[in-house]
């Protein structure tokens, strides 16, 4: 994605435009799958530290550009908000089902998977809801039939 096209984005979400934001931004926009911290740490040069790439990505946590994976291990990747993400502009919304692929190991979201209803006994109520499917991904499947 060009400069142009990162810059708009940032705008879009009231974000301040830094090299470190347009840095994540890229890397996120480059990746059709979710990320760690350390993943987005080590595709960033090495001006930025550690703290200063965690900041930024709870930043853009909480003004909805990316939104927490968790997977099968218990850690927290990221991946970037699409447009199902936003249903309206005081709602975001994540109920949609990740992939964990167990051949190569990546995660993504299955953005028109919608997650079914679940009826929480009287008294609870539901913050949010999180689906991992562990399997095989397309193209791990095509490599293996192939």
């Amino acid at each position: 994605m060009d400069t142009k096209a990162i810059k708009h984005t940032l705008k879009a979400y009231s974000l301040r435009q830094t090299e470190c934001r347009e840095e994540i931004l890229a890397i996120f926009l480059n990746k059709a799958h979710a990320l760690a911290h350390a993943d987005v740490e080590t595709q960033m040069s090495e001006k930025f530290d550690r703290v200063t790439v965690y900041r930024t990505l709870k930043t853009f946590l909480d003004k909805g550009l990316i939104h927490k994976v968790l997977d099968d291990e218990g850690s927290i990747k990221y991946a970037l908000c699409k447009d199902n993400c936003h249903q309206d502009d005081h709602h975001h919304h994540h109920d949609h089902v990740h992939f964990k692929c167990s051949s190569c190991g990546l995660t993504t979201c299955l953005d028109h998977v919608v997650i079914p209803a679940v009826v929480l006994p009287e008294g609870y109520k539901r913050v949010e809801t999180n689906l991992l499917v562990q399997g095989v991904c397309k193209d791990c499947n095509a490599k293996q039939l192939g």
